[in-house]
C-alpha cells in the first residue's frame, strides 16, 4: 500500500469520490470502523495537531464518538450522523466545519500521516480496499485546507469539488 499524500494547490479543483461501502464491510462495519476511528484519534490526542481538539479528555472522547459517526455513514453504513449535519450534504458540511480553524498543508499532512499510520494497522483488510478509503481522504482533505504558506487563506466551495459517483 501506498496511501502518498498529494499536495494541495490553493483554488485547484479537486476531484473525488466517497470511500466504496466494501471499505465499510471489511473493517467490520460500525465495530471496526469504531476501533480504527477511535485508535486514529488517540494517535491525534498525541500528534502535533492536538491542539485543534478539545484537550479534556471528556470532551475529547465526545469528539472522536461524533467525527466516527461521520465515517460510519459516509462509508455507506447507517445514516447515524444526520443529526449532526443539519441536512446538509455530508462532505459539504465537514468542509465547512473546517472553516472555523485555521487549517494549513502542514496539519493536513500530520492528520493524514496519523490517520495512515491507523489504516497501516489495521488487519485481514484488502489494500485496494484500503487505498480507495485513502484516495477519499487524501483528496477530500484538500478542501479543508483554508491558510496558505503566503499568509493568504481560502475557503474552498464545495461546487468546486466535483464528486464521482
Amino acid at each position: 500500500m501506498s496511501m502518498v499524500i498529494t499536495p494541495v494547490k490553493k483554488g485547484e479543483s479537486v476531484q473525488f469520490k466517497n470511500p466504496s461501502e466494501r471499505f465499510y464491510e471489511a473493517i467490520g462495519g460500525e465495530e471496526g470502523m469504531r476501533e480504527l476511528m477511535f485508535n486514529f484519534y488517540d494517535k491525534i490526542y498525541e500528534s502535533e495537531i492536538a491542539h485543534f481538539f478539545p484537550q479534556d479528555e471528556e470532551e475529547f472522547e465526545k469528539v472522536k464518538i461524533k467525527n466516527t459517526k461521520f465515517f460510519i455513514q459516509i462509508c455507506g453504513g447507517p445514516k447515524v450522523y444526520e443529526k449532526e449535519s443539519q441536512g446538509m450534504e455530508l462532505n459539504e458540511f465537514m468542509i465547512r466545519v473546517h472553516d472555523d480553524f485555521s487549517i494549513n498543508e502542514k496539519a493536513r499532512i500530520e492528520w493524514l500521516g496519523t490517520i495512515r499510520e491507523a489504516l497501516q494497522e489495521v488487519q485481514g483488510v484488502a489494500p485496494e480496499i484500503i487505498e480507495d478509503f485513502w484516495s477519499y481522504l487524501d483528496n477530500f482533505s484538500k478542501l479543508t485546507v483554508n491558510s496558505f504558506s503566503d499568509g493568504s487563506t481560502y475557503y474552498a466551495a464545495y461546487t468546486q469539488a466535483s464528486e464521482e459517483k
